[in-house]
Order: C-alpha cells, then structure tokens, then sequence
C-alpha cells in the first residue's frame, strides 16, 4: 500500500520549500494529536481530543425520539451542541447560557459538526432516535471546530457500536470515515493545521471536512486580506487531504482498527 507521501507525490504535490513555523512544524505538518476514548463515564461514546494545545471533549449519547420533520419515517438524526468554556481563551469567554442563547458562530459551528456527521451515517440503520453530540472546548488554541469535528467521529462510532452491542440497532450505521482540518495562506504560502497565531494573521482561512474515500463533505473558506485564485483553491485541498489522511490513520489508532 502506497504511504501518504507517495499519493501525495503522484498528484504532485511536494514540501513547500519554506523555513519552519514558530512551533518547529514544516508548513505542511499537522499539530501533534493525542485522542483519549472513553473519556466520559456516563457518556454512550466520548473522546479528549487535543491537537497541539487546542483540547476538546466530545461525547455522544442517544435520545429515543426524532426531530418532527421526521416522525414515522424511520430515519434518525444526529445533530450537535458546541461551547467554550469561559478560562479557554486567555480572556475569559462568558457563558452562552448567561446571555440566554447561543450566539451566531455556534450555530455555524454546531451546524457543520452535524452536516459532517451526518453524512458519515446511514440514518435509516438508526431507527427514529436522535444522537447528540456535546463538544465543549477545554482549551483553545485554533482549529477548535475541526477538531470537534475529528473527535466527535470517535465519539459517534463508539455510540453506535455500544447500541449495536446492546441490540438496540441491528448494524452499525456507519457508511463513512470522517475528519476534518484547516488550512490557510500566510504571506503567500500555504500552510496545514493553523493555530490561533497563525490563523489570526492568515490572508486565507480554510476549513475542509472530507470522508475516508475522498470525497468533500463541507469546505469554508474566507480571504481575509487578498483574494485567491482557482489554483491555490487546489492546492489548499490538497494540502487539507493530505492532513485529513494523517488525522484518520488517528483516529483509527485511537479505535483499536489496523
């Protein structure tokens, strides 16, 4: 089996020829990640994700009713809840619930991990249950939506399997893998993995969830200084596959898989 610089290589894509980063990565290395399973007792399938000090736990647990856009249709639905917690910033984030309602980024954010998800799973091998996804943010330090993204995959097969073992559903729903990194241009070059200095002076910011065949669930990306091209728009997913296949091989560490 080909490793994943030799795919890489045969799509022609090759190291930048830059100096390392503050943190000693070449422009395309990610972030050293550590995921912990397990992490939460009462939790049907939970994970500690951390990638470089951006560090996030993520659960999952089953509830036996349906969204009512779905009733007697015998899909499920998975869908997620995303927070900070207030010391995971060097100033103290406030509590959503102490403003009454989750602001505007944490519905964008609790909708991709739920779009993403989604489309890792067959909802119809579910039954007409809900699975909820928790990502609360211990520590930030960039890339905490990815992450959550990265880890709530984890979270979601462990759940799923525990209800398959408990023969509440009769096969496991999962159709696909998923993962999910950013990516960005500084200074003209493109970098893997960004971390919040990095992503806070990015003249492109990146964000791309992918499956374990390839193929694109979401891509989010915003130029902050300058425009970009078609072209770096290919090298940017290139770079973000070739992160995401790292991510993977993970994550199936993590599970136990060869």
């Amino acid at each position: 089996m080909a490793s994943i610089e030799e795919l890489l290589k045969n799509k022609g894509i090759t190291k930048p020829k830059v100096t390392k980063r503050s943190d000693q990565r070449w422009p395309d290395e990610i972030r050293n990640v550590k995921i912990t399973r397990k992490f939460c007792k009462h939790a049907l399938g939970s994970c500690l994700i951390e990638v470089g000090d951006t560090r996030v736990i993520c659960a999952a647990n089953v509830e036996n009713k349906v969204p009512p856009h779905l009733k007697n249709t015998g899909s499920g639905w998975i869908t997620a809840e995303y927070g900070m917690l207030p010391s995971s910033t060097n100033t103290r984030m406030v509590r959503e619930s102490s403003k009454g309602r989750p602001q505007g980024r944490t519905h964008e954010i609790q909708r991709l991990i739920g779009r993403s998800l989604r489309a890792a799973v067959n909802l119809h091998d579910v039954g007409e249950r809900t699975i909820w996804i928790d990502c609360d943010v211990l520590q930030a330090d960039g890339g905490t939506r990815t992450a959550s993204i990265t880890g709530s995959y984890i979270a979601l097969k462990d759940a799923l399997e525990t209800l398959c073992a408990q023969q509440i559903i009769g096969r496991s729903p999962i159709r696909e893998q998923v993962a999910a990194i950013s990516v960005g241009i500084i200074d003209g070059e493109i970098f893997l993995d960004l971390n919040y200095e990095e992503d806070s002076r990015a003249d492109v910011d990146m964000n791309v969830v992918m499956t374990g065949s390839g193929s694109i669930i979401e891509i989010q990306g915003t130029a902050e200084g300058r425009a970009f091209t078609k072209d770096q728009m290919g090298s940017l997913v290139n770079m973000a596959e070739k992160g995401i296949g790292q991510l993977m091989i993970l994550q199936n560490q993590a599970l136990g898989i060869a």
